[in-house]
């Protein structure tokens, strides 16, 4: 599956989630990831790779400083992925309740 189709059912699931989210096309830095998301105040960033999908050295370097700002970043493949990261942020919200 092409990533730009991956791509249009994560964001589609973001939207269900009642997610502020944006597919960035162009940035002014090399290795964006490529969902960017808010929910429930939280920062959250998603490089999306179809199942053969590299993940480059310099894209790695911004999932990790997102997380040590403080954010949610991750590399998914599938909604399913996506899917997992937000049972997990919701369990954390419900536990903190």
């Amino acid at each position: 599956m092409k990533e730009s189709s991956i791509q249009k059912k994560i964001i589609a699931y973001l939207k269900s989630k009642r997610c502020y989210s944006i597919k960035t096309i162009l940035t002014n830095r090399s290795g964006c990831p490529d969902v960017i998301s808010c929910y429930k105040g939280l920062f959250i960033a998603l490089e999306v790779k179809n199942e053969k999908g590299r993940v480059s050295e310099l894209q790695k370097y911004h999932i990790e400083e997102i997380k040590k700002a403080g954010g949610v970043a991750a590399i998914v493949r599938s909604v399913k992925d996506v899917k997992e990261i937000f049972k997990a942020i919701d369990e954390s919200f419900t536990s903190q309740c």
